[in-house]
């Protein structure tokens, strides 16, 4: 049977359902060693207690002798008629009364057939404490085994009979085999350890601190902090230096794993840095195309403005208001309309961004009532940020492209006003700009977080508390097959 606790990222799948889930009830199969929840075969706790052997469906389709295997039920019927056929022998050989029956509790046998009544060991009333009798019993710190009364309290009449009985009784239990008596000692000197210990002593017990003779405190094992502080600082001293040094000798797979994935992550980590210096070199050559764009003068032909004399009877449908609208000034239209309904809802958190380096990001203005920062890209935030009316001498100044990509050294001269083809130009081209570099943000963020988790599992890793819970063990090669089934 197995329980288990902790999971992690690349943690093995177990069971039909390949799950690496081990909260939970799992039983072995002792053939393919495979791992399986009792829910998802149906198998729980109190049913495996009585399987000595259990085998999967698979292994049993693949070799049909496999069969599960049951542990044999004790036949309490047998054992019971087996010590009652002795003492039954005895009771006819000696005639006396049946005591075969008379237990600890629920006796059915009167105390006037165990005592008269009349000597002076009935009538006395206390136990001595001193002979073997009460030196067993519970009271004095005993184990309870023998189970008699004092020597001084057992009736002088029929003291000679029960003696006798108890005597070939102690012969008929001998007769038990050497297991049960091995496991019966081992329980009873733990109970005496743990319940007569205590008593010792007055019920007062040494304190196990180095060189202390003070009494320990009640329900503890010593007399103050100061003394557990002195012991465990002793087994530290003892210990450890033998775990670090096994550390050093034995190479630890894990260690050399965590140096290669630390080594990558530095890597991505410089790329992701090289690509945002990338970023903000972009950012400023586009400012500098916006700022020589505008010194372009407006060209006043019938080519410009060819475009624009076409009339059509098309009309298409706003995708955020759903009014018709002409062709020619979808873009526009679309554009306003979308930042007005946008405008009308909040995105922020509770913490301003705080990036060094980083060059006109989020927005980040404050909102008193609802005391969050705005999160959107300064460039596109319709709430916080509004568009500047357009002069009528303004140029539209767009990069001209050829087959899309080739770029020709020319721009647009037509009026910013009445160029629909490039409206919002530098909007759209500052916040692409943007978004990549908060992309960029993002990934050296979650590098950051990959680096400080794997240092931290590598400085626990040789940590004092993971040096003492845990021991490197050398197995020999020639004698030690670590290998399961499957990879023999």
């Amino acid at each position: 049977l197995h329980f288990g606790l902790s999971l992690g990222e690349n943690a093995p799948v177990y069971c039909i359902c390949r799950k690496p889930d081990i909260n939970c009830f799992m039983i072995g199969c002792d053939n393919c060693n495979e791992w399986f929840h009792g829910n998802c075969i149906n198998l729980t706790e109190k049913m495996a207690k009585a399987i000595r052997q259990w085998y999967c469906l698979r292994c049993q389709d693949d070799n049909p002798s496999l069969e599960i295997k049951y542990r044999p039920k004790k036949s309490r019927e047998k054992e019971a008629e087996s010590q009652r056929e002795p003492e039954r022998n005895f009771e006819r050989q000696n005639s006396t009364p049946d005591y075969t029956s008379e237990k600890r509790r629920g006796s059915n046998v009167k105390r006037s057939a165990r005592m008269c009544g009349e000597c002076e060991p009935c009538l006395r009333t206390e136990d001595c404490a001193t002979c073997d009798f009460c030196k067993d019993m519970k009271k004095f710190g005993g184990p309870n085994k023998i189970r008699q009364k004092c020597r001084f309290r057992q009736c002088d009449v029929r003291a000679r009979v029960i003696l006798i009985y108890n005597c070939d009784l102690a012969k008929i239990k001998q007769s038990k085999s050497r297991r049960h008596k091995q496991k019966q000692k081992h329980k009873d000197k733990l109970r005496h350890n743990n319940k007569g210990g205590a008593r010792d002593g007055g019920g007062q017990r040494q304190c196990l601190g180095p060189s202390c003779v003070e009494a320990a405190r009640a329900n503890s094992k010593y007399c103050s902090e100061e003394c557990g502080i002195k012991l465990a600082a002793n087994r530290i001293f003892e210990i450890l230096p033998q775990r670090i040094q096994q550390w050093q000798q034995s190479p630890c797979v894990a260690e050399e794993q965590g140096k290669k994935q630390l080594e990558r992550i530095r890597r991505d980590q410089q790329n992701a840095r090289i690509r945002l210096t990338d970023m903000e070199k972009r950012f400023h050559e586009l400012e500098g195309i916006i700022a020589k764009a505008k010194q372009q003068v407006v060209q006043q032909d019938e080519e410009a403005n060819e475009g624009d004399n076409e009339e059509t009877d098309l009309l298409i449908f706003c995708v955020s208001c759903s009014h018709p609208i002409n062709p020619k000034v979808a873009l526009r239209h679309m554009e306003r309309c979308y930042a007005k309904y946008e405008s009308q809802t909040s995105f922020g958190s509770m913490y301003p961004t705080k990036i060094e380096g980083a060059t006109r990001l989020f927005c980040d203005v404050y909102n008193p009532q609802s005391k969050t920062y705005c999160k959107r890209l300064q460039v596109l935030c319709p709430e916080h940020s509004r568009d500047p009316k357009v002069p009528g001498d303004e140029v539209c100044g767009c990069p001209l492209v050829r087959n899309v990509f080739e770029v020709t050294g020319e721009y647009c001269r037509v009026s910013k006003r009445k160029c629909n083809k490039h409206y919002n130009w530098e909007k759209l081209r500052r916040a692409e700009v943007d978004l990549e570099r908060v992309r960029v943000w993002y990934k050296l963020d979650e590098l950051f977080e990959q680096e400080r988790n794997m240092r931290t599992a590598m400085t626990n890793r040789a940590g004092l508390l993971a040096l003492m819970l845990h021991q490197t063990i050398q197995h020999d090669p020639l004698t030690t097959d670590l290998r399961c089934n499957k990879d023999r």
